[in-house]
């Protein structure tokens, strides 16, 4: 069965840093580009960033991007994303999910909470 569990989330002040990460299980997670996405309460899903299979290559949306990092450790299956100066707008739910386009995610994660506050 394929799993994906976040961890990392909680409440950050405006400007400061937050690194999640998201553990696989279940699947050969080497073979498989991996992404964030995130959803603001009362808002759809917004694609974050991708991450190619050996972690080459990494795309971010223009919202994080020079703030945010994508990172994986095949050999711990697991994915980060490393936050920097984050913003109220960053404030949202995230999950990882497996493959490198909302369109064609088969798998996602349970999600977990960012809160950016003073």
């Amino acid at each position: 069965e394929v799993q994906l569990a976040e961890a990392g989330g909680g409440l950050v002040q405006p400007g400061g840093s937050l690194t999640l990460s998201c553990a696989g299980s279940g699947f050969t997670f080497s073979k498989f580009a991996m992404s964030w996405v995130r959803q603001a309460s009362g808002k759809g899903l917004e694609w974050v960033a991708t991450i190619t299979r050996g972690g080459g290559s990494t795309s971010y949306s223009d919202s994080v991007k020079g703030r945010f990092t994508i990172s994986r450790d095949n050999a711990k299956n697991t994915l980060y994303l490393r936050m920097n100066s984050l913003k109220s707008e960053d404030m949202a739910v995230y999950h990882c999910a497996r493959g490198d386009s909302i369109n064609t995610m088969d798998y996602w994660g349970q999600g977990t909470q960012v809160t950016v506050s003073s």
